[in-house]
């Protein structure tokens, strides 16, 4: 491989804070990114605010272009920092983000960013941020631009950046994929048994728009129910009858022999809040056979439906491995019949009623007893088959891009830090 290395510092090669906006430019609107809306290159959310309507941050300062780099200069640990792609019109983004622009002559962005993600620089930028006297713990741009890069020649930053960018852009495909096909899911389900369409459709003399083996299967009438109005023939049964629900414990973490070198899946809320589907491939502690045992609804068959019982309620994912699970939880094992995914999805549909169920002083919580009496619209097994016939096909192919995505981002970062560094070199 051809091409020295050399050391260089951030300063050398890159640019920080270059534009910022001053309302005298009188833009009729902005586009606004906020420190907490980005996360490791994922953006949740960009305000479109318009001016003289709109209130606009006074934070709304740092100018940002095509390829920049917006890092948060505020605990540098949670990982708000992303390298900007398809920004829009008037973008703006906070003033607790440094803005980074390499020199195009000396540096590529795209490998500036990679090596500012990585864990090791971003845990050394947070020890600079603990030890700050401002009222965060935050950095300077000053602190940035003093951290050393190893800088290969630019066709090589390039190639970096290449590869490792096209697994994380193969990622964030699949993560949008799934909200689409989730999306279509939670739609179908919204409109068969919280709506009730196919019924009204029918009622009201028009095509509901489905098969008619399909349209065949629903009733032309709504009754009267402690629910409300429901399709004729289905019955309200309390969730109970229809599940088996259990709730969880944590073994005590002082006995190492229930979790030193553990083989089961354990999961806690943290797990769920941490996923972008709802779909548990794993958990970040495992247990023992032996911790195992002090937990007395055990593991959780494939399939589980999982849903956080307090601080919040409902974080949800159906476990696609054996799982045990701690006391934030409600474990729910549909029986013959109910299909997991209805279950998943009337969960999530119910969220204003089971908070209602929810007691406590010190946070709310919804306890087994209370949830299990929890009233339940169920469809006759004949519909409730045509919806998990619709909706597994979008389940599975979300659970194959959530496993390809977990591969993919272990390459990633396993390649990260190996061609950041010159250990590991890309033949041009």
């Amino acid at each position: 491989m051809e091409g020295k290395w050399r050391e260089v510092t951030l300063g050398d090669i890159a640019e920080l804070n270059g534009a910022t906006y001053s309302p005298k430019e009188g833009w009729s609107f902005v586009n606004y990114l906020d420190t907490g809306n980005i996360t490791e290159n994922r953006i949740s959310e960009i305000q479109h605010l318009v001016t003289g309507t709109d209130k606009i941050p006074s934070r709304a300062r740092r100018k940002v272009e095509q390829g920049d780099i917006v890092y948060s200069t505020v605990r540098p640990n949670q990982k708000h920092f992303g390298l900007m792609k398809n920004v829009p019109d008037n973008f703006l983004a906070s003033t607790g983000f440094a803005v980074i622009r390499a020199r195009d002559s000396v540096a590529d962005t795209g490998f500036v960013y990679w090596f500012l993600a990585q864990d090791h620089v971003v845990d050394y930028l947070h020890s600079i941020a603990e030890n700050s006297t401002s009222a965060y713990p935050s950095i300077r741009p000053s602190d940035l631009e003093s951290v050393s890069i190893p800088l290969p020649p630019l066709a090589e930053q390039r190639a970096i950046a290449h590869v490792l960018g096209t697994l994380d852009d193969k990622i964030e495909l699949n993560r949008r994929m799934n909200e689409t096909l989730e999306g279509m899911a939670r739609a179908l389900f919204k409109s068969w048994f919280v709506d009730f369409e196919p019924v009204r459709a029918k009622m009201a003399g028009r095509d509901a728009g489905l098969p008619a083996e399909i349209a065949g299967l629903f009733p032309d009438r709504l009754v009267g129910s402690e629910l409300g109005d429901v399709p004729e023939g289905w019955e309200v049964r309390a969730l109970g009858e229809v599940a088996t629900v259990v709730g969880g414990t944590t073994p005590s973490t002082k006995q190492v022999q229930y979790w030193e070198g553990g083989i089961h899946c354990w999961a806690t809320p943290r797990d769920l809040a941490a996923l972008s589907t709802p779909v548990l491939l794993d958990t970040e502690r495992k247990i023992t056979d032996a911790g195992l045992g002090k937990i007395g609804s055990g593991l959780l068959p494939h399939g589980a439906v999982l849903m956080s019982s307090r601080a919040p309620i409902g974080y949800l994912a159906i476990a696609e491995v054996p799982v045990a699970i701690n006391q934030g939880f409600i474990g729910i094992m549909p029986h013959e019949g109910m299909s997991n995914l209805f279950m998943l999805y009337w969960c999530e549909a119910s969220q204003e009623e089971i908070i209602n169920h929810a007691n406590g002083s010190t946070f709310l919580e919804i306890n087994k007893s209370n949830f299990r009496r929890l009233a339940v619209a169920v469809p006759d097994t004949a519909a409730m088959r045509a919806f998990d016939g619709l909706a597994r096909p979008l389940y599975n192919r979300v659970v194959l891009n959530e496993r390809e995505s977990r591969t993919l981002g272990v390459l990633r970062d396993t390649l990260l830090p190996r061609l950041v560094s010159g250990r590991l070199r890309i033949d041009k």
